[in-house]
């Protein structure tokens, strides 16, 4: 912004920016629910219900490595 330029910051659109904002929601909620869920199975069950769940993932990160190393 210049001393000439009397536009306010906020009312220059950015839609990137709302994309990405709304993306984000989904994202969080999604953790916050496989955390909430990993943690009942831990209170319900001990330490079996903390493993378990880490043990089952175990072929699904070896997806997202090879994936990743595919580019």
């Amino acid at each position: 912004m210049t001393l000439t330029d009397t536009t306010p910051t906020h009312d220059v659109p950015h839609a990137h920016h709302d994309a990405d904002a709304a993306a984000v929601g989904p994202i969080l909620l999604s953790v916050a629910v496989f955390i909430a869920g990993w943690a009942t199975s831990v209170a319900l069950w001990g330490i079996p219900g903390f493993y378990i769940p880490a043990l089952a993932l175990v072929p699904l990160m070896w997806v997202v490595l090879l994936i990743i190393s595919r580019g």
